[in-house]
């Protein structure tokens, strides 16, 4: 079974993560920002004033008529929280996956589906932030809301411009980094492919491996490689007790009794003697040395004369 465990384009991918880490915290700026409704609701009631949009206080009319009302989802508390979730999410899969793509442990399978899952989730946000709003007939809103398709200066409350600049900008930074996850999900995907030259190197390298197996199961079950008895090696004969028992009796002069070559042979007494005496006379010489520097002169060195006695 083929895994692929290298990237074809394993530098390409560093530069894109490289230039998906300034993107990456911008959104997790902006999410947090937006988070626990600090600007939805009042973009909202800035459309319903210049009538692009519906009003928030249509759920109001709704409960007091007993009527069931649902909040679009562009102006839904679940696409605040969403995209925060998913800012947050980015940040940690990009300080993980740098590391390890650089250990080059991101093998392109993985790279699949993480970069995979990541465009899903962000086009399902931008697709949330451009949510139509249906809810009020007399202000349909087919489309993406005003603050992503006109431009902020008509907001009918000049203090939420800003507001909508913030948003459009999270909206133009989430289609930024679903293009960046794109592109390195199509390079994890043509990782996982093979070539053909890589298809034929990996046939080769099969045949080769098959063709050596079959060698060795050959030279395995070959019967000269099977010893049928054993044997002595060469220039070592074969010794029992009864065999040295016979060499001895039948007077085979063998080198077995190595203390009679060291005794000098035949005569081992007179060999003793032989070392006893010269032994002696060693000791006798260096006796004789010793008793001659013994008795060498010694120089003699006169005492300092003494000092004369005053009178």
């Amino acid at each position: 079974m083929y895994f692929p465990r290298n990237h074809r384009y394993h530098k390409v991918l560093l530069y894109l993560m490289a230039v998906e880490l300034p993107f990456t915290i911008v959104i997790l700026t902006l999410t947090g920002i937006a988070s626990h409704n600090l600007y939805r609701t009042k973009l909202w009631q800035d459309g319903a004033d210049n009538g692009f949009n519906s009003s928030p206080d249509e759920q109001l009319y709704a409960a007091a008529n007993y009527r069931p009302y649902k909040v679009p989802t562009v102006w839904s508390e679940f696409i605040t929280d969403y995209n925060l979730v998913l800012g947050v999410l980015s940040t940690f899969f990009l300080i993980t996956k740098v590391p390890i793509h650089f250990l080059r442990l991101f093998y392109p399978p993985l790279s699949v589906i993480v970069h995979g899952g990541l465009v899903a989730v962000y086009i399902a946000s931008a697709r949330y932030q451009a949510g139509p709003d249906m809810s009020d007939p007399a202000h349909p809103q087919p489309g993406a809301p005003w603050y992503i398709t006109k431009k902020c200066t008509v907001a009918a409350n000049k203090d939420n411009i800003n507001y909508c600049r913030q948003s459009k900008a999270l909206f133009a930074f989430t289609i930024i980094i679903i293009v960046l996850y794109f592109v390195e999900f199509v390079l994890s995907i043509h990782s996982c492919v093979l070539t053909p030259e890589e298809r034929a190197e990996r046939l080769e390298k099969a045949e080769e491996k098959r063709t050596w197996k079959e060698y060795e199961e050959a030279v395995l079950k070959s019967p000269a490689m099977i010893p049928m008895s054993p044997a002595y090696p060469q220039g070592m004969p074969a010794m029992t007790p009864r065999s040295l028992a016979f060499n001895r009796l039948g007077g085979d002069n063998s080198s077995d009794l190595p203390l009679r070559e060291y005794l000098g042979g035949s005569n081992p007494r007179h060999s003793m003697q032989q070392e006893s005496s010269a032994e002696t006379l060693a000791s006798g010489q260096y006796a004789q040395t010793g008793a001659t520097a013994q008795s060498q002169p010694q120089m003699y060195f006169p005492p300092p004369p003494k000092k004369a006695a005053k009178t």
